[in-house]
């Protein structure tokens, strides 16, 4: 007997995955739960035994943040009534946004003020490096030109504290710093960890306008927000946020087919921080996948001559210093090697050998190769794609590489949030589909 109706099996791996994700979706508090207790588990860890003064500090604190989500979320799954303001889930966010971002980063700003980051005692920093060598960069640019130390003409053999392995761009978070520090006050108040908070705050802010969100999902928030890996940055560094912050707002306007303005903000991305280059690939998919050949000429003839005007005026003031911090050291073929070195797969293929090294520099093109084919095969053609390939893309990168850190996982993070707000909001028009 025949039918006139044949079913069509979905493949295995994705029904699977969406059998996950309604398992995920009908139980949101027990996630909740899961995830906050975990963050507490990893800020109490993190408070005893790290090396770094500023860790232990956001630690200590994070403790509480999370302790308090976890424990918001036990009492809603207790009493499992509906209404009220204290029964929202932001109401743990909230907690996770005073106790473990605001106050850690209060704390050590002030703290700082002691003037022991400089010494050669992780134990005493309350602030990590970058944030020293970004606030230097800025002073060095307005005496020099040039953000860059050229450790060629020391009388000294450089150590990895003279390097500034970003872009120029990075140095306008010193600016402030340089123009008005002197004082307590004014120190406190332009600490560059503020600079970066602020930034990352006003680019989150650009990005749910111009990528209509209606309302920023809860899953969103934890993601780019209450992660660990955000609210540790945030306390006790914070280039990544801004970072990644334009890189979201690059995006935004890409999908709002806004090519020119797209290319300005990548460009400032990219002449701040070299690595996340690869994200002007996918951004470059997207504006030929909306509007064609000549939106992308003029998407790339930008991205170009933005990145010129930004990085060739101090390229020429000293270009063997420039090539050096920004190309030859974060490479690790400085005169200095780069101490980024997290026990990822990448370093840890890498550290057996001669032929470990090899094998995860073929990983790393592999899987470069793998996600330019997926990228061209199913090209992104709204904002949450490309977010979704940029993630992937920068995840592999950090978990692959030889010398990297952890802290960069805050981008796939970050990224996979936004992706999350920019899938709400597409999802009330009429999106084309991509996967």
């Amino acid at each position: 007997m025949t039918t006139e109706h044949t079913e069509v099996r979905r493949p295995v791996p994705a029904a699977a995955l969406d059998r996950w994700r309604a398992l995920l979706a009908a139980h949101p508090l027990t996630v909740d739960l899961v995830f906050y207790l975990g963050c507490t588990v990893y800020a109490i860890a993190l408070a005893l035994t790290n090396q770094f003064y500023g860790f232990r500090i956001w630690g200590a604190c994070a403790a509480f943040g999370y302790g308090f989500a976890t424990a918001h979320t036990g009492w809603l799954i207790a009493t499992r009534r509906q209404g009220g303001l204290l029964r929202s889930r932001w109401v743990g966010i909230a907690g996770i946004g005073v106790l473990s971002m605001l106050l850690p980063l209060a704390i050590l700003v002030v703290r700082r003020l002691t003037g022991t980051d400089w010494l050669n005692t992780p134990f005493s920093w309350s602030a990590q490096p970058e944030v020293w060598v970004i606030e230097r960069s800025a002073r060095l640019l307005l005496d020099n030109g040039t953000p860059y130390v050229d450790v060629g003409a020391l009388t000294r053999a450089p150590e990895v504290n003279d390097y500034t392995p970003y872009g120029p761009v990075m140095a306008v978070f010193g600016l402030p710093r340089a123009l008005f520090g002197g004082s307590p006050v004014a120190d406190a108040l332009t600490d560059a960890r503020l600079m970066f908070a602020l930034t990352a705050c006003v680019c989150a802010w650009l990005t749910i306008r111009l990528s209509r969100t209606p309302r920023v999902p809860v899953r969103a928030a934890q993601f780019a927000m209450a992660c660990p890996l955000t609210a540790l940055t945030w306390a006790v560094a914070g280039p990544d946020l801004a970072i990644v912050g334009l890189m979201l707002v690059a995006a935004a306007l890409a999908a709002r087919d806004r090519p020119v303005a797209s290319g300005i903000v990548l460009a400032l991305v990219i002449s701040a921080k070299l690595i996340v280059a690869p994200a002007a690939v996918v951004l470059a998919v997207l504006v030929f996948a909306r509007l064609g050949g000549r939106a992308l000429a003029r998407f790339l003839t930008t991205t170009v001559v933005a990145c010129a005007v930004l990085n060739i005026p101090v390229f020429l003031v000293n270009p063997r210093a420039f090539v050096e911090h920004v190309i030859r050291f974060p490479a690790g073929l400085g005169q200095v090697t780069s101490p980024a070195a997290s026990p990822l797969p990448g370093y840890l293929i890498a550290s057996t050998g001669p032929a470990g090294k090899v094998a995860a520099f073929v990983l790393l093109a592999g899987a470069a190769a793998a996600i330019l084919v997926w990228l061209l095969r199913r090209p992104p053609v709204a904002g949450s794609d490309a977010l979704w390939r940029i993630a992937v893309g920068l995840g592999a990168f950090t978990l692959l590489t030889p010398a990297t850190r952890f802290g960069y996982l805050v981008y796939p993070c970050v990224l996979l949030g936004a992706m999350l707000c920019f899938r709400r909001a597409e999802a009330g028009g009429a999106r084309p589909t991509s996967s």
